[in-house]
């Protein structure tokens, strides 16, 4: 179906990531894609994802890989209109702030209220998304 929102998850912590999956699955009518590093998200952005949540880390699984800056900027030279938001640990003011001077929709610290964190994010995505087609719709027709 082409309704659902395709969401990429990235993250090198795999029980996290498959935890975050499971919540959005069960939590709304979203497609899913998983990938441990940003460079198998990078590879994939042909799927065409309307939203990524992406670890700012990311050297968990190996190292000399793309950090989560880096792969934000690689997903921003793809489609600069993929929203993306990062997740991490890092509950510094300095790292929010550098990662939206790249382009990040917002900056999530990892916590027990992450989640709903992330699900109010997606809903103001989506909200935005269907006023701009809405309002696109409208001025075609002026």
């Amino acid at each position: 179906m082409q309704n659902k929102i395709l969401i990429f998850l990235v993250d090198d912590d795999a029980v996290f990531l498959k935890m975050l999956e499971i919540q959005f699955k069960e939590s709304g009518d979203f497609d899913i894609e998983t990938f441990a590093t940003g460079e198998l998200c990078v590879a994939n952005l042909s799927h065409k994802p309307d939203i990524i949540i992406l670890d700012y880390l990311l050297d968990g699984v190996e190292r000399d890989v793309m950090n989560g800056i880096e792969t934000l900027d690689k997903i921003k030279e793809y489609d600069a209109k993929i929203q993306v938001v990062i997740l991490s640990q890092q509950d510094k003011i300095d790292v929010a702030v550098n990662c939206m001077h790249h382009a990040a929709f917002d900056y999530v610290v990892k916590s027990e209220t992450a989640f709903l964190r992330l699900q109010k994010i997606i809903t103001n995505i989506c909200d935005t998304k269907k006023l701009q087609k809405q309002l696109s719709w409208y001025m075609d027709r002026m």
